[in-house]
């Protein structure tokens, strides 16, 4: 198969959306996986190991390492340590159909 004919990465989550059991996981996580990508960025922009972020913060590597993963929904003290010692705001809105995250 070349290249050009592969589906995007847009493609297959809308694949695996149509999934009712991965749909329910993918919103389920949805908050997780936003804080993940914020850690991430944060991390890589300044050069940082898992090491060293978690000494920045106070917290272990592993629960650097969970935080990235975006699996498991970061608690309310965990998002405000990391607002405290990253600088990263970040505003919740919850609804009765949805939770979500910006930052």
């Amino acid at each position: 198969m070349k290249l050009s004919e592969m589906p995007t990465a847009a493609e297959v989550l809308a694949g695996h959306l149509e999934d009712s059991e991965f749909r329910r996981e993918w919103e389920r996580t949805a908050l997780a996986r936003a804080v993940a990508l914020k850690v991430v960025a944060y991390r890589a922009e300044h050069g940082l190991s898992q090491r060293e972020l978690g000494k920045r913060l106070q917290m272990s590597q592993p629960a650097i390492a969970r935080l990235e993963i975006g699996e498991h929904e970061p608690t309310f003290g965990t998002l405000s340590k990391l607002s405290r010692g990253l600088g990263i705001n970040f505003h919740i809105e919850v609804t009765p159909d949805s939770l979500s995250l910006s930052a």
